[in-house]
């Protein structure tokens, strides 16, 4: 119910998202997530530049149905490149894997707090209703234009975070084929 406001909201400030699961190990072990990313962008860079037509339609759709998998869990958190300073979390409860991964990392968590949740585990709790839409949607504005506030004095003062683009190698294409290809979620369909 709140994945919508999640994803419009963080979208709108160019923030990382999770409005799905939260996959156990996200900060904890940041390293093999990213490296989950990685196959994601080897995929569509071989989607954009041609290669996966050249491939048998079983590799195909084998790669196509892991990108989306990877697309479901990972695809709002796909552009970060470090662990996060601070998270904005909605609904502790049913998040706890993420407040406690935030926790022992030291990571400070930003969470409305309802009655039914346990104030001691956010760093910067904020009293209000987690569980109505409405109120979801509040929270998650009013972050947003926080955030785009904060970047806009970044930029004034001159502070600009660089991006770089690691090239993918055709190694790297045929590791993740290679995977996509081994995995047990083939249904046994033929070409």
């Amino acid at each position: 119910q709140a994945g919508g406001a999640i994803k419009e909201y963080a979208e709108k400030c160019g923030m990382p998202y999770v409005n799905h699961r939260w996959l156990g190990g996200m900060m904890t072990n940041f390293g093999t997530i990213r490296q989950s990313i990685r196959k994601l962008e080897v995929i569509e860079k071989m989607e954009e530049d041609g290669s996966i037509k050249l491939l048998t339609k079983k590799e195909a759709l084998m790669l196509t149905r892991k990108k989306e998998k990877l697309l479901a869990y990972l695809g709002g958190i796909r552009y970060m490149k470090t662990q996060p300073d601070m998270i904005f979390v909605i609904d502790t409860v049913k998040e706890k894997i993420a407040v406690q991964e935030a926790n022992r990392l030291r990571i400070p968590v930003v969470a409305p707090l309802d009655t039914n949740c346990d104030p001691d585990l956010v760093t910067y709790p904020i009293p209000g209703n987690d569980d109505a839409i409405r109120s979801v949607q509040l929270f998650c504005q009013e972050m947003a234009e926080a955030i785009n506030e904060g970047k806009a004095l970044r930029e004034q003062d001159g502070e600009a975070l660089p991006s770089e683009e690691k090239e993918i190698t055709d190694e790297e294409k045929k590791e993740v084929l290679d995977e996509a290809m081994s995995e047990e979620d083939f249904n046994g369909e033929q070409e």
